[in-house]
């Protein structure tokens, strides 16, 4: 008998399992594949906490197996006679059982003595962080997936700064959940949320909470004078069913925006999310319903945001009254470059200024940087990096924060917040149009215009799925394979280094030298490839969130049509070679 079927019947046999647990492992009694796929493992906790399709089993979102992090978490915080009066923060998306779990571990941190401050609604990540700095908390916990499909949930935990954990905190909670055996005691003795909230230590956090914050984005507002102008400009927002629909909304009218239409069939929270087989600003098809409204009505601007509110989508118009989706790198340069370039003609950009991105972002951002005087500092990827930077050089007053960015479509402007904000992104989103218009432009000229300044560009991000237990060796095994093969390179791409940010070392394929990469402690393999500008690079990373394996392509070139066509190139011949190493 297998380990996942010896789990299996462990919990098959407890009578402390709720009835409906039972109903569902009886259901899949006679699937030994699926057996496997929900106990072969523990759900892994890591720096973004749990994250997992919902069902029963250890390898599944489950009551269990939020109560064990949970119960974890709360034991490192309640160890604290600090923790315990200071507290937490919790909040939760729109998503299936959200509201659920978030109860549950108010149940368990009250019961663990620890001071709560609950949301009295469905409140985005960057409004929790948010609170986590205001309230003077030590941590909190956000229940979401972010822009995973509808079977998902997730627990995502935060620190002192605001920011999800980093890794030596995670590993801490991590190594707590082992000693954590007994699941079902950790749901039956957790408070009912009833009881609990009767409790001195609990806190309801409402609207006061969503004043403090917009008033607090406002301070972050550059150009008054052109929405005010401007402020009939035809914008679309959807909240993808999710939790950024009041605060987004709520933002941009407080700006001065009157003519924002919302995608109705998107409006209200749903963690079934019916009109969308995944919610994620990303993808084109989750942006369709808002660019059809968009047309009907010749908006200027669409804005999207995820369940969870930290990523944000943008559509712009062009001149030929068509539409044009950018990419994360796009949204991040131009939000860079109007903050720094707003501030710099105001004269108010401070000399020790400093902006953070990640070694898998556009490296135009350098040339951006640079242009301004500002530093530029480059992590891993994950938001929760960028927060440990801004807490080295903002919070210590070595340097003023102005700006950090992830491909992957976060982004955040201002340091009370700890991570992507998708609230303020859509904010300086609108007022950048209004700017552009005030010179007569969109914001696609707008993005013409930073490239006619900074160089061409040709960049892209693939990513490539393998699902489950099987998938998830599969990507292990293609990582090792990248690495133990240094000198290979990637057939189809002209590697001149080759850069393991697990180990810290690399390979100069010209010369055989061994060198040192600038960071290390990341499942991360760069490639640095020959070309005219010498900053043309491929990434191969497995996704810390999702069950994929994603490749990044960055060429730079004076001849855009050039650039292009040598992306293309090493994209259809590299590609080919990692799916070989999936198969």
């Amino acid at each position: 008998m297998t380990r996942s079927e010896k789990l299996y019947l462990s919990w098959l046999d407890d009578p402390r399992f709720s009835l409906q647990t039972r109903e569902d492992l009886l259901a899949i009694k006679d699937n030994k594949e699926e057996i496997e796929e929900r106990f072969y493992q523990d759900l892994q906790f890591g720096t973004a906490g749990l994250r997992g399709i919902l069902g029963t089993g250890t390898n599944r979102m489950n009551f269990y197996t939020v109560g064990r992090a949970a119960t974890a978490y709360a034991r490192q915080i309640a160890a604290q006679e600090e923790g315990r009066s200071k507290g937490i923060v919790i909040s939760y998306d729109c998503r299936n059982f959200s509201r659920e779990f978030a109860e549950l571990a108010a149940g368990i941190f009250v019961k663990h003595g620890v001071k709560i401050y609950f949301s009295t609604e469905l409140r985005p990540v960057p409004v929790l962080s948010f609170a986590i700095r205001y309230f003077g908390c030590v941590g909190g916990i956000m229940i979401t997936a972010s822009h995973n499909p509808a079977i998902y949930n997730g627990f995502k935990v935060y620190g002192e700064d605001g920011g999800q954990l980093p890794p030596e905190e995670a590993d801490e909670v991590a190594a707590e959940m082992k000693n954590i055996t007994d699941l079902p005691a950790t749901v039956a003795e957790a408070l009912k949320f009833e009881e609990a909230a009767e409790s001195d230590l609990f806190n309801w956090m409402g609207d006061d909470i969503d004043l403090a914050y917009s008033d607090y984005l406002m301070t972050l507002s550059l150009d008054r004078g052109a929405v005010e102008k401007f402020k009939h400009l035809p914008i679309v927002y959807t909240p993808l069913h999710g939790s950024g629909n009041k605060p987004v909304r709520r933002q941009l009218e407080k700006l001065g925006f009157t003519n924002v239409s919302i995608v109705p069939e998107q409006e209200l929270p749903d963690g079934n999310f019916p009109t969308v087989e995944l919610p994620n600003p990303e993808l084109p098809e989750a942006m369709q319903m808002a660019v059809d409204l968009a047309r009907s009505i010749e908006a200027s601007l669409v804005l999207a945001t995820d369940p969870d509110a930290d990523r944000t989508g943008v559509v712009v118009r062009l001149r030929d009254g068509n539409y044009k989706i950018l990419t994360g790198n796009e949204i991040g340069l131009l939000l860079m470059d109007y903050i720094l370039g707003a501030k710099a003609k105001a004269k108010t950009l401070p000399a020790n200024a400093f902006c953070v991105t990640t070694i898998v972002s556009s490296r135009l951002t350098r040339t951006i940087a640079q242009h301004y005087g500002a530093d530029l500092h480059v992590t891993f990827t994950g938001f929760k990096y960028i927060a440990e930077v801004i807490a080295e050089y903002a919070d210590t007053g070595l340097s003023e924060f102005q700006f950090g960015y992830e491909e992957s479509f976060g982004y955040l402007a201002g340091d009370r917040v700890r991570d992507k904000d998708a609230v303020v992104s859509c904010m300086l989103l609108a007022e950048m149009t209004a700017v552009a218009a005030v010179d007569g432009q969109t914001l696609s000229d707008r993005l013409d215009s930073l490239y006619e300044r900074y160089g061409n560009h040709a960049e892209a991000t693939v990513s490539i799925y393998r699902e489950g237990k099987a998938g998830q060796e599969k990507i292990a095994a293609a990582m090792d394979s990248l690495r133990t093969d240094k000198a290979k390179g990637i057939p189809g791409a002209a590697v001149k280094e080759v850069v393991d940010f697990d180990s810290g070392t690399g390979l100069d394929l010209r010369s055989g030298a061994e060198i040192q990469a600038p960071l290390q402690g990341s499942n991360v393999i760069i490639y640095e490839l020959e070309g005219p500008s010498g900053m043309d690079w491929m990434c191969v990373r497995p996704s810390g969130t999702e069950p994929k394996i994603k490749v990044y392509y960055g060429i730079y070139d004076d001849d855009k049509e050039a650039a292009e066509q040598r992306l293309a190139d090493v994209k259809q011949k590299t590609l080919a070679y990692i799916n070989s190493l999936l198969d």
